[in-house]
């Protein structure tokens, strides 16, 4: 009997009965639609917030294009605009922004993925789990602070032992900004090569491959979109940063000569902004101006992210064996 009362108990006890009544189906429909109205509510605050960032960066540039148009601003490097007649030439600085950037990166995307592939791949996993929360406290310390660092200490270390007439330069700004880089990148990166999972590894392994051959023919291919992703997030951190390159580059408006020499000071968009928007009267040609130069980076901005999308998708159709 005792054997028999056992084999009758039920094999699992629900809190929840498993057939509803009319109230509580009713109730979890409601339950539902709500969940997908707020995702969908915070969703488009988020779209919409954006939007209006446009739409009001926009209405604040167009009197000035309308006054002087896009060939001076483009087509122009001499950037003056309490002189007579002001002159507001932006080459110089998008040129600015574009040569710390790629400075910055060329310095940054080596290093990072390299750290990536040692902390998922190579360091035994306390390493691992020691290291990486010491590398992205890195992100944590504030864009003043390494500024503070690049003009009291290795400004002076450059004029000292690279003998230049200047330390606050476009190289002092490209070393800074691929040490705020690189913890972005090695930790998005790391992610994407961990989350690819040992069973891949494994299986290149029983094929015969060596480790350097897993990691460069399978593993990174297999983890490429997060190492693209890790890259543009370490592209936008440089682009966007202001204080490190206000403080840092020497905010000298002109196209170095030659242009690939870094050791020259440089002016970046940004700097320009934060260094000259509070000092404007409000309905200036200035201050248009400067919202301005604020819609060239937000749209190259925009346009640096939808190519990275494109190529992505692109990718992912020919990994599938998709692309037409």
């Amino acid at each position: 009997m005792k054997k028999a009362a056992q084999s009758e108990a039920p094999a699992a006890e629900f809190a929840r009965s498993l057939v509803l009544t009319p109230a509580q189906d009713w109730g979890g429909w409601l339950l539902g639609k709500a969940g997908r109205a707020g995702l969908l509510l915070i969703t488009g605050t988020s779209v919409l917030a954006v939007l209006l960032i446009f739409v009001f960066i926009i209405r604040e540039a167009l009197p000035f294009f309308r006054a002087r148009g896009l060939g001076e601003a483009l087509g122009e490097t001499e950037w003056y605009p309490t002189h007579q007649p002001a002159e507001f030439g932006m080459l110089a600085m998008l040129f600015g922004s574009l040569y710390v950037t790629a400075g910055a990166l060329i310095l940054a995307v080596p290093t990072g993925l390299l750290t990536a592939v040692v902390l998922s791949d190579i360091v035994p996993f306390r390493v691992r789990q020691t290291v990486k929360p010491i590398i992205e406290i890195l992100a944590a310390i504030p864009s003043v602070a390494y500024g503070f660092f690049a003009v009291l200490v290795l400004a002076p270390w450059m004029q000292k032992n690279l003998g230049l007439s200047t330390g606050t330069n476009a190289l002092n700004s490209s070393v800074m900004l691929a040490i705020m880089a690189i913890p972005t990148i090695v930790s998005v990166a790391e992610d994407s090569l961990w989350a690819a999972g040992s069973d891949l590894r494994e299986a290149s392994y029983a094929c015969g491959a060596t480790r350097a051959e897993t990691l460069l023919k399978v593993v990174i291919p297999a983890a490429h979109s997060g190492v693209i992703a890790a890259i543009v997030l370490g592209m936008m951190r440089a682009l966007g940063e202001t204080m490190l390159v206000w403080m840092a580059s020497g905010n000298a408006t002109h196209i170095p000569t030659p242009w690939w020499d870094l050791t020259q000071s440089v002016r970046t968009m940004t700097a320009t902004i934060a260094g000259e928007l509070q000092e404007t009267p409000v309905g200036s040609i200035h201050r248009h101006a400067l919202f301005a130069v604020g819609l060239m980076l937000l749209s190259f901005s925009f346009l640096l992210n939808l190519l990275t999308e494109h190529l992505l998708r692109r990718s992912k159709r020919v990994a599938g064996g998709t692309k037409r």
